[in-house]
């Protein structure tokens, strides 16, 4: 067989394995899924770990928010305050050598039993499967990591979610809290609400007329009015503290507040 020959037959065999590999061109491709045996959603899951001094906040009685999206699992959880910095999913030598990716926190309020109040730090993590151990990294303040073993296990369906879902379609009033800022600021409340599809957009009207727009999962939401006390219409959820920043001109500059809103779902009308 001469080359000339070989050299076709080999082309040949490289043209159709792309073709099994890849499918037929322009063929859409099945988006990627993960294997969890849960139904996509949120859930409340048991977050053990191998010491007491690597332990979940209190006020969440060793559980964390397991979210199931797209058949990946990925479990909330907070820590008893801020001195847990980074969390490595694999070994503390690991998560020490070039190039290792640390999951990075959040910050989060818990209110204790007694009243009082604490800002600490929150992670997700990804889980490849229940009721199995896996390595999970720590490092603290001292700037050492540690070794820790820990497992996801017993989810069940988050009633707090189920509880907080949107009403029907149409138009309501509800209460709304804020924090943050200075406190000289404050919003109408309660705020009006409207429901379409299932998704909810509520008017916020500012006590002051010096705010441009509000930034809410990193979108800007401007006002929509040009007289009076500055008015927006953004998206939120019920039930849950949302994180939102708006922007004043009130002061010699303009300032990008962040505040935290809450709308209470049991005084809709």
């Amino acid at each position: 067989m001469n080359k000339k020959l070989i050299a076709i037959i080999m082309a040949l065999v490289l043209v159709m394995a792309a073709f099994a590999g890849c499918g037929a061109a322009g063929e859409p491709q099945a988006p990627e899924r993960g294997n969890s045996p849960l139904e996509d959603g949120t859930y409340l899951a048991d977050f053990n770990t191998d010491s007491s001094m690597f332990h979940v906040n209190e006020t969440c009685e060793g559980k964390g928010t397991l979210i199931v999206e797209n058949g990946y699992m990925t479990i909330h959880v907070l820590m008893p305050s801020k001195n847990i910095l980074n969390l490595f999913l694999g070994t503390a030598e690991d998560a020490q050598k070039e190039g290792a990716e640390w999951l990075e926190p959040s910050v989060e309020e818990v209110t204790y039993s007694d009243g009082s109040t604490e800002e600490v730090n929150a992670f997700d993590v990804p889980v490849e499967a229940l009721d199995t151990e896996f390595d999970l990294a720590i490092i603290g303040t001292k700037g050492k990591w540690y070794d820790h073993k820990v497992s996801v296990s017993t989810p069940a369906e988050d009633e707090n979610k189920a509880d907080s879902a949107a009403p029907a379609d149409g138009e309501y009033t509800i209460e709304v809290t804020m924090q943050g800022g200075s406190g000289k600021a404050h919003i109408d409340s309660p705020a009006k609400l409207v429901v379409a599809d299932g998704k909810c957009t509520a008017t916020i009207v500012w006590s002051s007329e010096h705010y441009e727009y509000m930034v809410v999962n990193d979108v800007q939401y401007d006002k929509i009015n040009t007289e009076e006390n500055s008015t927006m219409e953004i998206p939120v959820v019920l039930d849950e503290d949302m994180a939102v920043s708006a922007l004043t001109t009130a002061m010699s500059e303009p300032h990008l507040v962040d505040y935290t809103l809450h709308f209470d779902s049991s005084t809709l009308k």
